[in-house]
Order: structure tokens, then sequence, then C-alpha cells
């Protein structure tokens, strides 16, 4: 997938996803002058990011 299409997934700004390239929080390959990322890593990505019952803290 392209940092563009791992943005609009995401419904953030592609900056956002080059964050989380560059934290580590997400894996992308570069091939030539091209990020890309695997879909998997994506969906493993959001599934890190569920709101678990009772963890907001309101």
């Amino acid at each position: 997938m392209s940092t563009d299409e791992v943005a609009h997934r995401l419904g953030v700004a592609t900056k956002t996803v080059y964050r989380l390239i560059d934290r580590g929080e997400l894996r992308a390959f570069r091939i030539g002058r091209v990020i890309r990322l695997k879909s998997g890593d994506v969906e493993a990505y959001e599934a890190s990011c569920e709101i678990r019952p009772g963890s907001l803290g309101h």
C-alpha cells in the first residue's frame, strides 16, 4: 500500500503516516524512491489502536 492509501484508510494526513513510520509504529519498506506498507501491518496497527471498555477514563 502507498502512504496515501494508508492515510486514507486510517483517516489521517499522509504526514501522520510518515510520523508513525518514523516512530516505528508502522513498518514500511522503501522500494526505489517509493515507500510501501503491507496491508497486514496496517491491520495490526489498527488492532493495536482498539479502545477497550473502561480505558477512556471519562
